[in-house]
């Protein structure tokens, strides 16, 4: 019978200590896909995948477990041609009451398997419909990009998205600048070129969000990074969201705004399943 919910901390089924900095301080980073063991088409995701994980852990100064251990973390968890999610959590490890970390810490690694979850097929075929969330994000150049364990106002954010009929919520700065939904990045498309918000000062550089920027030159689209205002947002021709589960969703209605359905999202995701 297959598990469809399971973790292992640090190789074993055993509970993380409440003195792990990860629970007491949000001392950690994350990264969630969907993979599939023995799907070599995969395997490029959970490369690039380690590679954030990797990065994110140097920004915080955290050892990063190597490939191999985690990947032998995923194959006790996965039974072969088994489509799952799977989030690892890599935090410091323990340590003493304080912020001040221990001068010598073991980082913790925790992986968790989870079902793949089912997503109304009409939100390919019809788009979504996303509402601009009343909390924003505050700037912190240094956490900007990565997925640490901080994560309180996309929490907030998405306690605001009482509609089962909204999808996600924009979440903009204290400026006003977009900067990405409460759990998928943004792109807006004008004439041929796809535009996805700047996140040098906060928001989650996602791993489908890299893809898409690499991708985006087979659909003949020109890519930019950089800042993008609401009104600017909402006189696209087209509005797309991503992440590593929904891969990509064509956004039909904000607010008071309505697009007609495009090609670009299913070329993109033809090309992210390719």
């Amino acid at each position: 019978m297959t598990v469809l919910n399971d973790y292992l901390v640090n190789g074993q089924r055993q509970l993380i200590s409440p003195l792990d900095r990860g629970f007491s301080y949000g001392d950690g980073v994350f990264r969630t896909f969907a993979i599939c063991l023995g799907h070599d088409k995969l395997a490029h995701i959970w490369s690039i995948n380690y590679q954030k994980l990797v990065a994110d852990c140097n920004v915080l100064g955290i050892v990063c477990p190597s490939a191999t251990i985690l990947f032998d973390d995923i194959s006790q968890l996965l039974a072969v041609d088994e489509l799952s999610v799977i989030k690892i959590i890599i935090t410091r490890g323990e340590g003493a009451r304080g912020y001040t970390p221990p001068a010598v810490a073991v980082p913790n690694r925790v992986v968790i398997k989870s079902a793949m979850p089912s997503f109304p097929s009409q939100n390919l075929t019809e788009g979504v419909t996303l509402r601009v969330c009343d909390i924003f994000l505050p700037y912190q150049s240094k956490l900007a990009g990565i997925k640490h364990l901080n994560k309180l106002e996309n929490v907030l954010a998405r306690m605001e998205l009482q509609n089962s009929q909204i999808a996600d919520g924009i979440l903009l700065d204290a400026n006003g600048y977009v900067i990405e939904c409460t759990s998928s990045n943004i792109f807006i498309r004008i004439a041929n070129t796809l535009i996805t918000p700047d996140l040098s000062h906060c928001g989650v550089a996602g791993v489908t969000r890299q893809r898409i920027i690499a991708l985006s030159p087979s659909l003949n689209l020109a890519i930019k990074v950089q800042k993008i205002m609401l009104d600017e947002l909402m006189q696209a021709d087209e509005v797309l969201i991503c992440n590593s589960l929904i891969g990509v969703w064509q956004v039909t209605k904000l607010q008071n705004k309505t697009w007609k359905m495009q090609n670009t999202a299913s070329q993109l995701k033809t090309l992210l399943e390719a």
